[in-house]
């Protein structure tokens, strides 16, 4: 195999590997999943034969969806995140007594 589809292999398991610690709420998992793929990812970039075979080209695009996904769910659930935190500043400022007077 050569060394090009060898580090598409560990994106796409780095990827696969975020996408279901994302459905969980383990942040040490999620966490190491983003590294793995920094890593990946960087591994990919200082090969750069994917600039000129065809096989790593094809497999980038056939990877485009997940990482699509991947960019997809975080930021979806980033969004749901600030909104959650956004409804408990609101209640907590109307219903929460003053901790010390002024």
């Amino acid at each position: 195999m050569p060394l090009g589809l060898a580090a598409l292999d560990e994106l796409d398991a780095a990827f696969e590997e975020l996408r279901a610690v994302l459905d969980g709420t383990d942040v040490a998992a999620i966490e190491g999943a983003t590294h793995r793929i920094a890593a990946a990812a960087s591994a990919v970039r200082a090969i750069g034969v994917w600039r000129s075979d065809a096989a790593v080209r094809e497999r980038l695009k056939a990877l485009q969806p997940l990482i699509e996904s991947a960019r997809i769910r975080t930021n979806l659930l980033a969004d749901h995140a600030n909104q959650r935190l956004t409804i408990l500043a609101a209640q907590g400022a109307e219903t929460a007594p003053l901790v010390y007077g002024r």
